[in-house]
């Protein structure tokens, strides 16, 4: 359980860098019949999250695919072009902000997230430079630099042992929705089992294919969480998506 002295979190504004649809999670390839959509749903699923996170002020989504940018454009994001490799696209989004004020990198593939955990482990990094590792303990799923300081991203194989050894903290709260990072069939599973946003839930309910792993989770009985509550409902429907942003939030493309 989290300690009840934690620091306040600080403003943070996160960076989520995406791959080209076309590229992304091969890994995942074969879980739904509609690859590209299941992906994009995902990233969706991840910023309702985060922009319902009182501790986030602004976020940048790193991408160059015109279908990304599509979805994105006229919400309250702001846009980077895409490097081309994930370090290097996470340093891009990062270098302009690191010197206002607390950046953070999140994983796009959350589609479980919600925002109560992202706020527990933003308090417990408290403004400090920290990482949370995803449920098999060896990659990482939210990166914190501290005001001021290099994001310095080390994601790739490993990658938790490598932000431990560059002086960053592990986040140790019980946060299994920012932990629940998907790659392959059997962790959408276990988000499915956690509760997947609306936007994957859709996805996944007009085409899924079949799973031996998820024959348990009925298209139409999938649950899912709102931004208005979050709370958990039955079933995938309902007029409160969570699609209202905060006050005061701009878009603003970068490139």
């Amino acid at each position: 359980m989290p300690s009840t002295h934690q620091r306040p979190a600080a403003m943070v504004h996160l960076i989520v860098p995406v791959k080209p649809l076309t590229r992304a999670k091969s890994r995942l390839r074969g879980a739904s019949t509609d690859h590209q959509a299941l992906v994009l749903a995902m990233l969706l699923d991840t910023l309702a999250a985060a922009e319902a996170t009182p501790a986030v002020n602004r976020i940048t989504v790193v991408s160059s695919d015109p279908v990304v940018t599509a979805e994105l454009t006229g919400r309250a994001v702001e846009l980077a072009e895409d490097p081309g490799e994930l370090n290097a696209a996470l340093r891009h989004g990062a270098r302009p902000v690191a010197r206002h004020g607390t950046v953070a990198a999140l994983q796009a593939d959350l589609p479980a997230l919600r925002p109560a955990d992202l706020a527990t482990a933003l308090a417990e990094a408290g403004g400090g430079r920290a990482f949370c590792a995803d449920l098999a303990g060896t990659g990482t799923t939210l990166l914190v630099a501290a005001r001021g300081e290099d994001l310095a991203p080390r994601f790739g194989v490993g990658s938790a042992a490598a932000h431990r050894a560059g002086g960053a903290v592990a986040i140790t709260a019980a946060v299994p929705t920012l932990r629940c990072d998907v790659d392959t069939p059997s962790d959408l599973d276990t988000a499915v089992a956690l509760g997947v946003g609306r936007h994957t839930a859709a996805v996944l309910a007009r085409a899924t294919v079949d799973r031996p792993a998820a024959s348990e989770h009925a298209p139409t009985g999938r649950a899912y969480w709102t931004m208005g509550d979050c709370e958990h409902r039955d079933q995938p429907t309902g007029r409160r998506t969570g699609e209202d942003h905060r006050p005061g939030r701009r878009h603003e493309r970068r490139r």
